[in-house]
């Protein structure tokens, strides 16, 4: 019988070291080593490599031309969830492996375990894997999310093999796999949910779903810092990744697509959680404006572009005085080190005093805006806020600032406008150059700035923040 070997790897980035050391050589993580020992004595890949055998796998197809392979683009099967196909790129495709993340409690089990109900109601067979629910629970959530379907199976397992003998029984269209940090091998006997598990049991999976087009989605669970809990070599192995966003305790959900080789990334879905599970939510931008207060200061509206899809968001600015040697910097739902530059930008180019007072920015409704077309609203914001002068409430802004003061335009302004309009705004002010390229077919009348000193000259004294 061979004697068993192990070494320590990283949970962070996979390095390993024929012994414990305390902090990474690689990454510099702190008491990330762990042990991982084989079965057979070998690495990972010399187990997978026992189980198959040395004979070299028979090829399933020809070297075929690229002219001659048919595209996957009329295999998407839509889920029935509007803001889920979205985000997938029009579908599920076979063959796709897809990893889910969100915070405890978000909806990531909801989402999934109603996608299954709506795929297994069209006819396709479902498999739903639970590692960390008994049967009852899930079913009794099914129930309750309308979820129940005759060709939907449950199955409560966290060995690797198991799933797959189910999987092989079954043939099912698409597994569920709840989630992928309790599952392991006993290929392995390192713990489950540690990086060597991680990546084995998402390779074997991977294995099964390209030799068998069947769709495998995998939840994941997130650390306290928001990233995806095990290797980023997760995130290379699967074909789309999807967070979820938002406050657990709110009723809004926000679904984003960071990967997807099958659509757009930064794509993102709205749902609303209630009692019959998450429903989607078709017209965003109303929902982000439904609640913004009428002629306040510091509140501007910003035409945003996440993936191929134009949202309106509330972008609210508070600056107060301060007595504290270091004022505060405070940014809900924006790149900090993005608005620290935009605060610099004001305080050189603009001489807006901002050193003795607390700047406090939030994007309303919970959406993180990350793209460079909010700064001019950032800055419209801030300067309303300052000389507790409101904006037009029928006014928008989209325009990247530069360093020098300069405003840039961004890409797909029709987008936006067209949005604007549909919205019932009557102008829109963004960069000078932008407004050339626009033209006179705009759905809206749009202003064109070329420096932020011009907005700051709009600024009244007295009255509204007017763009006649």
């Amino acid at each position: 019988m061979a004697g068993k070997r192990s070494h320590y790897e990283c949970q962070q980035c996979g390095y390993q070291a024929p012994g414990w050391l305390g902090r990474c050589p690689d990454c510099g993580a702190w008491g990330g080593l762990t042990e991982v020992r084989t079965a057979s004595g070998a690495s990972p890949e010399g187990a997978r490599a026992g189980r198959t055998g040395d004979a070299r796998p028979a090829s399933s197809a020809r070297p075929m031309l690229l002219a001659e392979v048919a595209g996957i683009g009329h295999r998407c099967i839509r889920t029935g969830i509007g803001e889920l196909d979205r985000v997938l790129g029009g579908g599920l495709v076979p063959g796709a492996m897809i990893l889910v993340g969100g915070d405890p409690g978000i909806g990531k089990s909801t989402l999934v375990l109603q996608a299954a109900g709506a795929l297994a109601r069209q006819g396709l067979t479902l498999l739903y894997i639970s590692g960390e629910e008994s049967l009852a629970q899930v079913s009794e959530r099914g129930r309750r999310l309308a979820a129940d379907a005759p060709d939907l199976y449950l199955a409560a397992e966290t060995c690797l093999e198991t799933i797959l003998d189910h999987i092989a029984s079954l043939k099912p269209a698409a597994v569920v796999l709840d989630s992928i940090q309790t599952t392991s091998s006993l290929a392995l006997e390192s713990p489950a949910g540690s990086l060597s598990q991680v990546r084995e049991v998402a390779g074997r999976l991977l294995e099964v779903a390209k030799r068998q087009e069947i769709s495998v989605w995998l939840i994941g669970h997130v650390t306290k810092e928001g990233s995806l809990a095990g290797p980023k070599a997760l995130e290379h192995i699967v074909d789309t990744v999807v967070y979820f966003e938002g406050d657990r305790h709110q009723a809004y959900r926000i679904l984003r697509a960071t990967k997807n080789r099958f659509g757009p990334t930064d794509e993102i879905g709205v749902f609303e959680m209630g009692s019959r599970g998450l429903a989607s939510v078709d017209n965003p931008s109303a929902l982000f404006l439904a609640e913004r207060p009428a002629h306040a200061a510091g509140s501007v509206v910003v035409a945003t572009l996440e993936g191929t899809r134009p949202i309106l968001v509330e972008l609210q600015a508070l600056v107060s005085p301060t007595g504290a040697a270091i004022p505060r910097r405070v940014a809900n739902g924006l790149d900090f080190q993005r608005v620290a530059m935009l605060l610099a930008v004001l305080e050189k180019r603009l001489r807006v005093g901002l050193g003795a007072s607390d700047v406090f920015l939030n994007v309303a409704g919970g959406l993180s805006v990350r793209e460079p077309g909010a700064d001019l609203g950032v800055v419209a914001a801030v300067l309303s806020s300052v000389r507790n002068v409101p904006v037009e409430a029928t006014c928008a802004f989209f325009g990247e600032v530069g360093l020098g003061g300069e405003v840039r335009r961004v890409a797909q302004s029709d987008k936006r406008l067209s949005e604007l309009a549909r919205l019932g705004f009557t102008r829109a002010i963004t960069a000078h150059r932008a407004v050339d390229k626009i033209g006179a077919g705009a759905a809206i009348a749009v202003g064109g700035l070329s420096h932020v000193g011009e907005l700051a000259d709009l600024v009244l004294s007295a009255g509204k923040m007017r763009f006649d």
